[in-house]
């Protein structure tokens, strides 16, 4: 059985609460089956990097626990 192209709906893009409206350093993040897609808030039309969901929690608990640092 063939199965014709379907429709795939834009991802619903999000900020954290935690940036503000006049900052320039921001990214995006959403949700998707596999995990989560992470794009620069200035360039919504650019790439976007996937990340599966078992890395971004990881991700998400080490900066929940202050584990990760600028350098």
């Amino acid at each position: 059985m063939s199965v014709g192209p379907q429709t795939v709906s834009e991802p619903a893009w999000f900020k954290s609460s935690y940036s503000g409206a006049n900052t320039t350093e921001c990214v995006e993040a959403a949700f998707i089956p596999a995990g989560v897609l992470v794009r620069d808030s200035k360039q919504a039309n650019g790439p976007a990097v996937a990340v599966r969901a078992r890395a971004w929690h990881c991700l998400i608990g080490e900066l929940g626990r202050g584990g990760l640092r600028k350098h």
